[in-house]
């Protein structure tokens, strides 16, 4: 639905442009207003906040009035503070708009809110509560805060009812207290909402010229041009990755991959893939940051898990490691806020998960690895029958049963005795045996 909506957004702002530029030649004394719209979807991480600054420092220098779509519960170990005081004292005007529906701002992204030139919320959306700012440690306390929204507040010459910040509201209770002026459902709806009225900013007050032609005679006097600014794929991936339910995914997923390779002989494709879902997910960590103590058990569980596994055995630190597991999924990030919590039906899933996968699959695995091993071994030593030519490689008949053979010397002739020397997974390494008398598959 997300995408939906912003391509009719874009198709809308493509069509206004349109209708426009056929009459930019006669008239020819068109104002142009440019608008940046700028996403801050999920929590507020370190990758989304250097891309909301970057974002917004083109915005000024580009002299365009920014919207902030916001849909965000907070921040993610970032000082939400210092990002909303840059919007407080960016020189151009800043619309924050909760939108589209079911977005909503809390913690970080309602101090957004306050500190904008203009606030505005969707029909059917959340605003607040205020506290915490950052979800990652809600119990942290930012001291001074109230003294810092009302300076923003008294320099935007607004007013707001702060007893509200303190609950969700929904988006008529968010206006009647003051902190959202407007509704509107889409980013134009919001523009021709906000026409004509006059915010304030550092540099002066500014009477807000945004509203989208529609007419021949709007087109003549006004262009709005919209930007829809999107991050880089590097800042998507980033991202996405730095959630504790995402963390915890890759993590898990990652160890049973390189798990997996370390029961094969050689390294391959899962070994690979381990190591970079792995990789994702210290990087991960370096950003939604857990409780050490939780982590150091969650790993301490698949290690166990793992060891039991080389004991090709089902026993005592099979169930150890899966109780490690499990207690240090749930205290990992325990301390975080709810919003961001890992959900306990993905812990229980992965607890069922790694005792199928480490308990009975690798083991199994394992098991049967090493019964065909001892096959194999077995047939060193045997006398058979080449059963096509080797050049160096060609059917082999050994022990009842028909082989890929290879030979390190000179070909064999179909029908010649050879002896097998060594085995290599499936490939009995074979000479020939001149002038064996004993019969084929003995």
């Amino acid at each position: 639905m997300r995408v939906t909506h912003r391509t009719l957004l874009l198709v809308a702002v493509v069509l206004a442009v349109v209708v426009a530029g056929p009459l930019a030649g006669e008239a020819g004394a068109q104002s142009v207003t440019k608008v940046h719209v700028i996403a801050v979807e999920g929590p507020i991480d370190r990758p989304l906040r250097a891309y909301v600054e970057d974002r917004l420092t083109d915005a000024e220098r580009a002299g365009a009035i920014v919207v902030l779509q916001l849909d965000t519960p907070g921040a993610l170990g970032q000082d939400g503070v210092l990002l909303a005081e840059r919007v407080a004292h960016l020189e151009v005007p800043v619309l924050a708009w909760v939108g589209p529906v079911p977005a909503k701002a809390s913690g970080a992204g309602l101090l957004l809110m306050l500190a904008s030139s203009l606030a505005a919320v969707s029909p059917g959306s959340q605003t607040g509560p205020l506290l915490p700012l950052d979800v990652l440690r809600p119990d942290s306390e930012s001291a001074g805060l109230m003294d810092t929204i009302d300076r923003w507040l008294a320099a935007r010459g607004r007013t707001v009812d702060l007893s509200a910040i303190e609950r969700p509201l929904p988006a008529q209770d968010a206006r009647d207290a003051g902190i959202a002026r407007v509704a509107a459902y889409t980013v134009p709806e919001l523009l021709r909402a906000v026409d004509g009225i006059t915010v304030r900013t550092p540099a002066g007050e500014v009477q807000l010229q945004t509203r989208v032609a529609t007419t021949q005679a709007e087109a003549n006097e006004r262009i709005v041009a919209i930007l829809f600014e999107e991050p880089g794929l590097i800042t998507r991936v980033l991202h996405a990755v730095a959630t504790p339910s995402m963390v915890y995914f890759l993590l898990v997923l990652g160890l049973a991959a390189i798990a997996f390779e370390l029961t094969q002989p050689g390294f391959g494709f899962a070994g690979f893939s381990g190591i970079a879902l792995v990789a994702l997910a210290v990087y991960g960590l370096s950003v939604a940051i857990p409780s050490w103590p939780g982590l150091a058990l969650l790993l301490l569980g698949i290690g166990l898990l793992m060891f039991d596994v080389r004991l090709r055995s089902l026993s005592w630190p099979t169930w150890i490691g899966l109780a490690a597991f499990g207690a240090g999924s749930v205290l990992a990030w325990h301390r975080v806020d709810p919003s961001i919590r890992i959900n306990p039906w993905l812990i229980g899933g992965a607890v069922v998960a790694s005792l199928l996968y480490y308990g009975f699959a690798l083991t199994v695995a394992l098991q049967s690895r090493d019964r065909i091993a001892g096959a194999q071994r077995g047939l060193i030593g045997l006398v058979g029958e080449a059963r096509g030519r080797l050049a160096p490689d060609g059917a082999v008949f050994v022990k009842g049963a028909l082989w890929r053979g290879r030979t390190n010397g000179a070909p064999i002739e179909v029908g010649t005795p050879i002896r097998v020397r060594s085995v290599e997974g499936l490939i009995l390494h074979v000479e020939a045996e001149p002038g064996q008398s004993e019969q084929p598959g003995a």
